[in-house]
């Protein structure tokens, strides 16, 4: 398939085989709750023997999206969300969706842009896995801050893979005064987040739900993928 061929649609339960011989080749179906199936690019790692399934949802068809912001609302509804606080820059278009999806009027996004009447004390450090030599630093518009004050807070990011970005939400949120009830993304991306979370949120496992999970894949012998 052509690369911009991605995201672009959601397929029936089964239509791809979740374990091939061989492995997988091109792509890795990653499924929803109900089984079916999305597409994703394999992202081959530099040690050349890894590697993960990956997703850009600002690049994804409309009807992807707008599955994923459903999925998504139905998994934290149980919660009770009165705001969800979004992480830039592609958690803010999932954030968005699932706001709308829990019948919110607004979400709260997060920036890396500082803006002349930030506050330094309301910003943290923040890296990610697909740009780790970056690091820049997380705001929150204090404008907001009654908006997500003594509310039960949702935090979104697209994709939670090492963690680095929603720990460092989690301590901007605590910087606040606010830990949010529930985190939520689009895909959890191997287990390697849970540590790092968990350290910074205690118990949180069971409060970080993803529509998607996607495991850490290996190169077989056949020069296919499977999962590690």
């Amino acid at each position: 398939m052509q690369p911009h061929d991605f995201w672009q649609e959601i397929h029936p339960p089964r239509s791809f085989e979740r374990l091939p011989a061989e492995g997988h080749r091109g792509f890795f179906p990653a499924e929803f709750e109900d089984g079916r199936q999305l597409r994703l690019p394999i992202r081959e790692l530099p040690d050349g023997e890894h590697a993960l399934a990956s997703l850009i949802i600002n690049q994804a068809g409309f009807a992807v999206e707008d599955a994923l912001c459903a999925s998504l609302a139905e998994k934290v509804r149980p919660f009770e969300p009165e705001v969800v606080v979004g992480l830039p820059t592609l958690g803010l278009t999932l954030a968005s969706g699932t706001a709308k999806k829990l019948g919110h009027s607004r979400y709260v996004p997060l920036g890396t842009s500082r803006k002349f009447w930030y506050r330094e004390d309301l910003s943290v450090p923040m890296s990610s896995i697909t740009s780790p030599e970056q690091v820049k630093r997380l705001y929150v518009d204090p404008r907001m801050l009654p908006l997500i004050e003594n509310r039960r807070v949702l935090l979104v990011d697209d994709v939670i893979s090492s963690g680095r970005s929603i720990v460092a939400a989690l301590k901007l949120l605590e910087a606040c005064g606010t830990r949010p009830v529930a985190i939520g993304a689009a895909m959890l991306q191997t287990d390697a987040w849970q540590e790092p979370v968990s350290n910074v949120y205690p118990h949180a496992l069971d409060r970080v739900l993803g529509v998607l999970r996607t495991p850490r894949l290996k190169r077989t012998s056949t020069g296919g993928w499977a999962p590690e």
